[in-house]
């Protein structure tokens, strides 16, 4: 159920099940994929906001998210969202959580364009 290898306190891994099942139990998520643009446009989790962890400008786009959320963030595979995830701990966020495995181990909806 709840993977939290290499989790600190405000970062919570989630296999996809749980991933998918908490945040539809969630009225004050904001899902966040980090992956490229490209990426993001081959597929993705529906309502999902795109903010790339490889762009410059990364630091100054999460600087003006609303710290009162909670943050479903996910990559391709974990790496880069834990990445980004640590990220904006040390920016202030507190509730945040990592889709373990990334969207290549998601059993949800996704979209496709």
């Amino acid at each position: 159920m709840f993977s939290n290898f290499f989790s600190s306190n405000k970062i919570i891994n989630l296999d996809s099940e749980s991933f998918e099942r908490k945040l539809s139990q969630d009225e004050n998520a904001v899902i966040l994929d980090v992956r490229t643009q490209q990426e993001y446009n081959e597929y993705r989790i529906p309502n999902s906001l795109l903010i790339d962890i490889y762009r410059p400008t990364f630091l100054n786009e999460i600087e003006k998210l609303d710290r009162t959320k909670n943050y479903y963030v996910y990559c391709h595979s974990g790496a880069r969202s834990y990445q980004a995830a640590a990220k904006m701990v040390k920016l202030g966020f507190d509730n945040l959580f990592n889709l373990s495995g990334g969207i290549a181990s998601w059993y949800g909806e996704i979209e496709e364009s």
